[in-house]
């Protein structure tokens, strides 16, 4: 893989992982810029490394690798840090939203780091209309606080 594409990739990784964050910075969340960029940043890291090694390890007799299954490590290990975030208090539910949007954002990073540039910029930008758009639609439609 050449590195001035693997540099572009984790480089778009952080921006759109970044406009995610903006939003939860915008409202004043624990996860914002940083945290979003690092999951993408993160995913897309390991999804290059886990293409990489398949290609290091393919043809050799007697081992068997499966790039595919980093997908699942990546939404395991973000569902570990999603449900950390999760709190029950006082009969509300808080950070759920911040999971699924970490979810979704080690999502993002791993189509980058798979080369699938358009579905990544696709995401990134319903997950901001979602997250900017649809608090405001619960709010005034179901009146959520």
């Amino acid at each position: 893989m050449d590195n001035i594409q693997i540099i572009i990739q984790l480089v778009l990784a952080v921006v759109l992982g970044g406009l995610i964050g903006a939003e939860r910075e915008y409202k004043k969340k624990e996860a914002g810029l940083q945290t979003y960029s690092l999951v993408t940043l993160g995913a897309c890291l390991f999804t290059i490394l886990a293409n990489n090694l398949f290609y290091q390890f393919e043809g050799k007799i007697g081992l068997s690798f499966d790039p595919s299954r980093v997908v699942l490590a990546v939404a395991t290990g973000i569902g570990f840090i999603g449900a950390g975030i999760i709190i029950y208090r006082q009969f509300r539910v808080e950070g759920l939203t911040t999971a699924a949007g970490l979810w979704t954002a080690a999502a993002i990073g791993v189509a980058i780091g798979a080369n699938l540039y358009f579905l990544a910029l696709v995401a990134t930008v319903l997950a901001v209309l979602i997250l900017f758009g649809l608090g405001k639609f619960e709010r005034k439609v179901f009146g959520k606080d």
